[in-house]
């Protein structure tokens, strides 16, 4: 797991508490987003828990003992919501789906390197694009299975990829 780099916020006791003014408040949440984005991309996660937010360093600083709030930790998930960069896994959203490309950059992303290597009318499968050996230098190495799927899907609606299932294995062919 990666070392995060703190923003100067974080040390900011009233960083944790949401603030009342307006313009204050859009800063602060926005900060949040970013902080939220940049946490998950170094620690290469992508499930939030808001039943387990408290045990997480990112919404609670033992350093100046604050935490911050399930609720406005459920403002900050519904900004990434609108801007496509989380989307609940359950009605109820308890659990969430964070990333930090949208869906459509992850594709770009991923066909740029399928282009790159020659892998075109090719076929990989979700393991090999996710944790295989030649995408350990990759951005996408490493990525949610969920997040993944949800990217090549985009490329599919291109008409770039087409999704499959062979064994108990899934795949893509890259067109």
């Amino acid at each position: 797991m990666a070392e995060i780099e703190w923003p100067w916020q974080y040390t900011f006791p009233p960083f944790f508490t949401l603030q009342p003014h307006a313009e204050t408040k859009e800063k602060q949440l926005a900060a949040w987003k970013n902080l939220v984005l940049d946490y998950y991309r170094a620690t290469k996660q992508s499930i939030l828990d808001l039943r387990e937010i408290h045990s997480s360093p990112l919404f609670n600083n033992t350093a100046i003992q604050r935490k911050l709030s399930v609720d406005v930790v459920q403002l900050i998930l519904d900004n990434l919501f609108k801007s496509n960069n989380a989307m609940p896994l359950d009605k109820s959203k308890q659990r969430w789906l964070i990333y930090w490309h949208t869906f459509e950059e992850w594709g770009d992303i991923i066909y740029s390197w399928v282009q790159d290597k020659g892998l075109v009318n090719s076929v990989c499968t979700l393991f090999e694009l996710a944790q295989g050996n030649d995408t350990v230098d990759q951005e996408f190495h490493g990525l949610d299975i969920e997040v993944l799927t949800r990217s090549l899907k985009t490329l599919e609606a291109q008409e770039k990829a087409e999704l499959m299932t062979f064994d108990d294995s899934q795949g893509v062919k890259f067109y």
